[in-house]
This record gives structure tokens, sequence and C-alpha cells, in this order.
């Protein structure tokens, strides 16, 4: 339904375009060229970003080949608008037209129902462990050495950890997205069913971010799911976790690296960051009674001494008191066992797949271990 509704969109866009390309041609040979967005809404919060000396915190947004069609003001629309109004004192004409200058983009749907976090331990941890990534690692560790250096003492989170975590995301800034966030948070709040009510939160924490930073909601830039910055922050999570390192009033994920270690720390220490305590060990068995005890929940629920029990056995020492979480992760021939403890456990709540908690910490080891200075 989506995608003919999508086709259907284009073809009545395309021919009114050509049309409206002859008319003009016709009529006015030196008419100027009009925007493809309508003209910012005139609010306090949706002025221009302000400027540093070196740059605006954000760039100006590319034009974008993507399939795509304008937002239809609906009811589920409607609703939304009423509650920013109601609750948050929006200006119901201005938040309309903005509403109205976002896009449902297709690619987005399509991204959200295959996500990296379906495939085999064996496939994925590649996309993330390579040479390029833990290089990567290393230079953006020295580059900002000082910060991780101050960030890591005063919150416990080590400094591979949080520059892993920066790696696994944007390639260290490299990939933050090229969707606009407020195309991204609509197509999923409006035409994503199945998590609609988390998109629509995430896009009323956007908008509040964008009044509480003074950013012009057209402008952030972010992932197909609306994440933003070195560590891609959802909009909830910048509004509750985001730190201005530099104490310059703006907390700039977006170009600010120092800005991201410290929101990157911050994240983990507001989840119970263990200071000095392991991460994830791997782990042996005999036979197959383990996978009884193997499961979606992530939280450690069983000690060293129980998993004794079932024939696991940690490949370092633990106290048998210790609890762990026991898990597996496909390889091509078998698997590989690992126990998780409270600090992988923390990982999962920046992104809930086991995959990217693992992935994370063994490119932070690799690049840990690289590193020379």
């Amino acid at each position: 339904m989506i995608t003919s509704y999508l086709q259907f969109q284009q073809r009545t866009f395309y021919l009114g375009a050509a049309i409206g390309a002859i008319l003009a041609l016709t009529s006015c040979s030196n008419a100027p060229e009009h925007e493809k967005t309508p003209a910012p809404v005139k609010k306090e919060w949706l002025k221009e970003i302000p400027k540093t000396p070196a740059e605006p915190i954000l760039k100006p947004i590319a034009p974008e080949p993507i399939a795509a069609t304008p937002l239809s003001i609906n009811e589920n629309v409607k609703n939304f608008v009423h509650k920013m109004v109601t609750l948050h004192h929006f200006n119901e004409r201005e938040l309309t037209q903005l509403l109205e200058s976002a896009v449902i983009k297709e690619d987005i749907l399509k991204r959200i129902a295959a996500p990296s976090e379906s495939l085999p331990w064996h496939k994925y941890r590649k996309i993330f462990l390579t040479d390029a990534r833990i290089d990567g690692g290393v230079k953006f560790w020295h580059d900002n050495l000082d910060a991780l250096t101050r960030v890591s003492q005063e919150t416990g989170v080590p400094a591979e950890i949080i520059v892993a975590i920066i790696g696994v995301e944007t390639g260290y800034g490299k990939n933050m997205g090229n969707h606009r966030v407020l195309d991204a948070l609509a197509t999923l709040a409006f035409a994503y069913p199945p998590r609609s009510a988390f998109f629509t939160g995430e896009l009323e924490q956007f908008l509040l971010l964008c009044q509480d930073e003074k950013l012009n909601p057209r402008d952030p830039l972010g992932s197909y799911a609306g994440a933003m910055g070195y560590p891609q922050f959802m909009p909830s999570s910048f509004r509750t976790l985001a730190k201005d390192f530099d104490h310059d009033t703006h907390r700039d994920i977006w170009h600010n690296p120092r800005d991201a270690i410290a929101s990157v720390a911050n994240y983990f220490t507001h989840n119970n960051w263990q200071r000095g305590q392991p991460i994830a060990i791997p782990a042996t068995a005999q036979g197959l009674e383990y996978k009884s005890v193997i499961n979606k929940n992530l939280k450690p629920d069983m000690t060293i001494e129980r998993l004794a029990q079932l024939s696991v056995k940690p490949t370092e020492s633990v106290h048998t008191n210790v609890i762990v979480k026991l898990l597996a992760f496909e390889q091509l021939e078998g698997e590989d066992l690992w126990l998780g403890f409270t600090n992988f456990y923390v990982i999962t709540r920046y992104n809930h797949s086991p995959l990217y908690a693992l992935a994370a910490y063994q490119l932070s080891q690799e690049i840990k271990q690289r590193k020379t200075f």
C-alpha cells in the first residue's frame, strides 16, 4: 500500500511539474527558481541556527534524489499537532506548516524493516571489526586525547569504550546520516504503524529539542531512524543526556567531538556503568545443557556457580557468586559463548542488540591494543 501510494504520488508530481514547466517557459523566461521546501516559519525557535566564528552548528541540507511524498495532514497528524499545542503551547498554524514541509520517504521504510542486527554474528562482526575502523579509532583517540582522558577519569567509562561507540555509530563522524531528522521521524511516526507510538514520541522530543537549542527543525541531519550526530542520539536521549563539554551554551554533537565524547559517557553513567568492572569474557561449554538458559533477556541473571552446573566455564577466573548473562553468537560453524557482566548490559542500553554490544566491546579492545601513545 505504501509503495503504490508513493508511486501514484510520484506520477502525479512529475506530470504536474512538466505542465508547470511548459507554462513557465511560455510566460516568462526570466522567472526565478523556487526552493523545493516552503519558506521557514517565522518563529523564535525556527530562526536560523546561531553561527560560531568557524561555521554554523548545522550545515544546510542538500537535495536528495530519493522517492518521497509530502506528509498528508491526516487525523494522526492533527492529533499530534493538538497535543503539541495543548501540552507544549506550540502555535497550531506554524506547526502545521512545518509538518507540511516534511516528506514521507520510501527508503526509510525499507531500512527500518531490515536492520543490520538481523544478521548472524559472523557477518555482523565483519562490518565493524576492520583495520580502517580500528585505525580510525586510534586517530580519533589521539586527536581528542585531552577530552577523552578527562571524561574517562570523571565518569569511569573507559576511553576505548567511548571511542568504539562513536566508531560503530558513525565511523568517528564520517557518516552521521543525510536524512533530515524531521523527515525521518515524520515518516516513521505517521507511515510506519509498528513503531508509530515510539517515533511520535521522538518527534515530540525533537521539536522540543529544537526549541531548547534554538535550532531550525528543518536543518538537523541524521540517520534513517532520526538518530543524530557523532553518537547518534535519538531526540529523547539528546534532551536528557547530551552534554556541553566546552561550556559554550551549545550541545553540539554534530560538529564538536568533545561534546559527543562527554555525551556518550553521560549516557553510560546514567545507565549505571560500573567503574573498573569487567564487560564480557568468552566461555566454553560441554554438551548442550546451556541452551536452556539462553533467552532474549539481556540482564545478568545467573551466577558462575549455576553455569558450572550446566558445564559452562569462563575462560578467565571469576568469583562463583558473580552474576552474568550467558550469550551465544552464531558463527559459520557452531557458536561463540560469552559471559556478559553488568557493564555489557549497560552497552545494550545504547542499542538493545547483543551483537552491537559485543562488536563495540571487541572494537574497543582492538583500538586499545593498537594505540601507541
